[in-house]
């Protein structure tokens, strides 16, 4: 598996016209090995490399991130919104009802959009964005 450097995150960041800032690139490599967090959990973890920073600060990033497409921000109801790195394949999420564990699931049928509605009321559609809900295997675990 490749790790991103910080020179490899400053280019990412300057392609998509934004400044290639410290707590930018920390959040982008912590993104980088925690998939699905939430910005409290990215926070703790930025904390390490700057110390002086903020959860506000934290929320101002991953808004500039995802908003120029360098990080995805999913919403699984009942949850805090996730922040995660994989981006542009259009995939999905399952997500467990009982821990909240959240993992990726590829598109559910060839290419994006992967899924075609019944009616697209005139819309161009683009992408389709799936949750499906279960038990995970370790909580299924923990009921046998």
């Amino acid at each position: 598996m490749h790790t991103t450097t910080d020179a490899e995150f400053s280019t990412a960041l300057r392609d998509a016209g934004l400044k290639a800032t410290a707590p930018r690139r920390s959040v982008l490599r912590v993104l980088e090995t925690n998939q699905h967090a939430d910005a409290a959990a990215i926070f703790e973890s930025v904390l390490h490399d700057l110390p002086d920073t903020s959860l506000q600060a934290v929320y101002g990033v991953l808004s500039a991130l995802t908003e120029v497409g360098l990080v995805r921000r999913i919403e699984p109801a009942g949850s805090p919104a996730l922040y995660e790195r994989r981006i542009g394949d259009n995939h999905h999420h399952v997500v467990c009802t009982q821990c909240g564990a959240v993992r990726d699931v590829d598109c559910v049928v060839g290419e994006a959009p992967c899924l075609t509605p019944s009616n697209t009321a005139g819309y161009a559609i683009s992408t389709a964005d799936v949750t499906f809900w279960g038990v995970c295997p370790d909580c299924q675990k923990a009921t046998d």
